[in-house]
C-alpha cells in the first residue's frame, strides 16, 4: 500500500487539466506513440470541440522513482460548477490534489469553490503554476496569490508548461513524496466508494471504485449499501488505457467492477460496495441523491417522433445517471418530456447529444427551477411545482418558497460596479466583497437560482468584458413573492410559454414577451392579439396584424358607402376566421424568450 498514490486534479475551466494529465501519462510511458492524441482522456466528440471535461475519468499510471516502483492512480474531474457533486466524490476517493492555475488568467472564482472541497476532505494540495510559457504569463504575481491563498511558500509552487512538458517530472516528484499513502484496514470487512460509473452497451455499467478497507476478489457476492441491491463482482480489475482484468483489487487502490446491471439507475455515484456476507458497518459519509436544479419540457419537432424520443432519452440516461425526465403533454406542443437537469451547461449537452447521437431534433421550453408552494387548505402539505401549470391557484395558495444559490464572483476592480448593479437587477444580495490583490475582488451574493437559469452567465461575462468567473453552491429555499405569467396568442393560453416570475419583475418581463413574439410570429390571414396574463388580469398586449388583400381596388369614385360595404363584408371575414384559425408558433419564438435582454 506505501507504494500507491490517489490524486486527482482540480483547476477552474480552461486552465490546463487535460493536457496536463496528457503529459503525465507521456512522461510516465503508459502510453505508446500510436495511442498518443490530445486531450486524451476526453473521449466525447462535445468534449474535444468545447475543450470542457464533462465526464471525470480514471486512469493508473506505474512510474519507478529512486529504483522504487509506484502505482499512480490520477481521477480526473470535470471543472464546471454543473457537474460539483461528481468532483466532491472524486475528491474523496483521493489523498492528494494538484491545484492547477493559469500564468495568464491567475486565481478564477472556481479553482477556490474546489479548492475547498479539497481542503474539506484534509488533502494534500500540491500548487502548480501553469502557462509559465505564454507570453502575456505573468508567474511572479500568481505565484504570490497562490502563496496568499494556500499559505505554503513560494518555492512550494512548481512552475510548469502542460503543453510543453516543463515541470512534469518536479510534479511527479512532489507526488510522491507529499501526497501520503493510502491508510485502511486490509483484514476489515470490504468498504468501497463508487465515484463514477459508464454504460457499456454490451457489458452491462462498469463501475469505478476506491478501496477504503478490505479488498474485492473476482466473483464476490457483493452489495450496495444505498440501493440495498446485491451482485456478483463478475470481473474487477485496473483502469490503464484499456481495462486490466485482476482477481483482486487491494485495500487503496482504484480499479472497475463489472457486475452485469443493465439500468444506470442502480448505480450510484457516492455509494458504498461492501461484502454481502460480511457487510461493513459504516458506509462512506457524503451520499446524497443527485438532485436536478433547473427543469425543462423537451418535446419533438414532429409529434409521431414521441416514441423515439423515448428510446433516445432512455439510451442516453444509461449513459448519465442524473438526467431524470417524466412524460407530460402541453396543448402547444403535444407530448414530450419533462426533464430534469444539474445545470444550463447540462442541459446544452443533453440536446446537443439528442441531436448528434440520435439525430432528434427537439423543442426545448424555456427551463426553470423547482419551487415549493403550500396552500392555505393545507398550510404544512409541500407542493412540488417544476413546471409554472403545477402552481395552484393565487386564492388557494399561502406562499411559494423559491431555492436560493451563493454566488462567488472573482472580478477586475474595474468592473465592481457593473457586475454589482447586473446582480442587484437579478434579486440578488450583496454578502461579502473582498479584495485578493489591489485588481481582482471577490464578491459573494444570495441570489434566486431562477436568476441565473437563463442569461445571468452571459451578461456576466459581458459586463465584465470576459473577466469575471462564476461559481455557486446552493443554500436552502425562501419565502417569495412568485406569480405565474401566462401568454394567450388569439384568447388561448400557450402553456409552453408560460413562466413563474418574481411580482416586481412580471409587467416588464411580459412586455417584452408580447414584443418579442410579435416580431417573431409571422402574419396570418386574421389578427392575432398576443397577451401576457397574471391570472385573469392582462398586463401587456400586442398585436400582429392581418394580411389584407386590397378589395376596394374595383372602386373608381362613387359614393363612399360602397366602399364600407365592402371593407364591412371583409371584417365579417376576418372575423369569422379568427374564431376558428388556429397560431403556429415557430421554434425561434421558445428559444427567444430567453433571450430578452439582447
Amino acid at each position: 500500500m506505501k507504494h500507491i498514490r490517489n490524486f486527482c486534479i482540480i483547476a477552474h475551466i480552461d486552465h490546463g487539466k487535460s493536457t496536463l494529465a496528457d503529459r503525465l501519462l507521456d512522461f510516465t510511458g503508459s502510453v505508446t506513440e500510436r495511442e498518443k492524441q490530445a486531450q486524451l482522456l476526453d473521449n466525447m466528440d462535445l468534449e474535444r470541440e468545447r475543450g470542457i471535461t464533462i465526464k471525470s475519468h480514471a486512469i493508473q499510471m506505474d512510474y519507478v522513482h529512486e529504483g522504487e516502483q509506484y502505482t499512480l492512480n490520477l481521477i480526473d474531474t470535470p471543472g464546471h460548477v454543473d457537474f460539483s457533486y461528481e468532483v466532491s466524490r472524486s475528491i474523496a476517493a483521493c489523498e492528494g490534489a494538484l491545484l492547477v492555475v493559469d500564468a495568464a488568467q491567475s486565481i478564477q472564482a472556481q479553482t477556490i469553490s474546489n479548492l475547498y472541497l479539497a481542503l474539506e476532505n484534509d488533502l494534500e494540495i500540491i500548487p502548480v503554476l501553469n502557462k509559465v510559457d505564454l507570453p502575456s504569463a505573468n508567474p511572479e504575481e500568481v505565484t504570490d496569490d497562490i502563496v496568499d491563498l494556500l499559505g505554503c511558500e513560494p518555492e512550494d509552487v512548481i512552475p510548469a508548461s502542460a503543453k510543453t512538458g516543463i515541470g512534469i517530472e518536479e510534479i511527479l516528484h512532489a507526488i510522491i513524496t507529499k501526497i501520503p499513502s493510502p491508510s485502511g484496514k486490509v483484514d476489515a470487512p470490504l468498504r468501497a466508494l463508487i465515484f463514477d460509473s459508464v454504460y457499456n452497451p454490451f457489458r452491462g455499467v462498469e463501475t469505478f471504485f476506491r478501496v477504503i478497507n478490505g479488498s474485492i476478489k473476482k466473483n464476490q457476492h457483493i452489495k450496495f449499501v444505498a440501493t440495498g441491491k446485491d451482485y456478483s463482482a463478475d470481473e474487477v480489475g485496473t483502469l490503464k488505457l484499456i481495462q486490466h482484468p485482476k482477481q483482486e483489487i487491494k485495500t487503496g487502490d482504484v480499479g472497475y467492477l463489472i457486475t452485469g446491471i443493465k439500468d444506470a439507475r442502480e448505480v450510484k455515484v457516492g455509494d458504498t460496495i461492501t461484502d454481502a456476507k460480511n457487510p461493513t458497518t459504516e458506509a462512506v459519509a457524503g451520499f446524497e441523491d443527485v438532485k436536478p436544479m433547473v427543469f425543462a419540457g423537451i418535446y419533438p419537432v414532429d409529434t409521431e417522433d414521441y416514441e423515439e424520443l423515448r428510446a433516445s432519452m432512455e439510451k442516453l440516461q444509461l449513459n448519465d445517471a442524473s438526467l431524470v425526465f417524466t412524460p407530460e403533454s402541453s396543448a402547444a406542443l403535444g407530448f414530450g418530456f419533462r426533464c430534469g437537469f444539474l445545470g444550463m451547461l447540462h442541459l446544452e449537452i443533453i440536446q446537443e447529444r439528442l441531436e448528434r447521437e440520435f439525430d432528434m431534433t427537439v423543442i426545448t421550453t424555456v427551463p426553470n427551477v423547482s419551487y415549493q408552494a403550500y396552500t392555505n387548505k393545507h398550510p404544512d402539505e409541500i407542493i412540488l411545482v417544476n413546471n409554472p401549470s403545477d402552481l395552484p391557484e393565487p386564492s388557494t395558495l399561502n406562499r411559494v418558497e423559491e431555492p436560493f444559490i451563493k454566488a462567488s464572483i472573482i472580478t477586475k476592480a474595474d468592473y465592481v460596479g457593473p457586475v454589482m448593479s447586473l446582480c442587484i437587477e437579478k434579486r440578488g444580495e450583496i454578502t461579502n466583497q473582498s479584495y485578493l490583490t489591489t485588481e481582482r475582488v471577490e464578491l459573494s451574493f444570495d441570489m434566486p437560482l431562477a436568476e441565473i437559469v437563463f442569461d445571468f452567465y452571459d451578461r456576466l461575462k459581458t459586463v465584465s468584458r470576459g473577466y469575471a468567473s462564476f461559481d455557486y453552491s446552493p443554500i436552502g429555499l425562501r419565502t417569495s413573492k412568485l406569480v405565474k405569467v401566462d401568454v394567450l396568442l388569439n384568447g388561448n393560453k400557450v402553456d409552453a410559454l408560460s413562466a413563474l416570475l418574481h411580482q416586481d419583475n412580471a409587467y416588464d418581463i411580459g412586455k417584452k414577451m408580447c414584443e418579442k413574439l410579435k416580431e417573431l410570429i409571422p402574419r396570418q390571414q386574421f389578427d392575432i392579439p398576443i397577451q401576457a396574463a397574471i391570472g385573469a388580469k392582462i398586463i401587456s398586449r400586442e398585436t400582429v396584424k392581418a394580411l389584407r388583400k386590397d378589395v376596394t381596388a374595383k372602386c373608381y369614385g362613387g359614393d363612399i358607402s360602397r366602399k364600407r360595404k365592402l371593407l364591412e363584408k371583409q371584417k365579417k371575414g376576418k372575423k369569422r376566421m379568427r374564431q376558428v384559425g388556429n397560431v403556429e408558433i415557430p421554434q425561434e419564438a421558445f428559444m427567444a424568450v430567453l433571450k430578452l435582454n439582447d
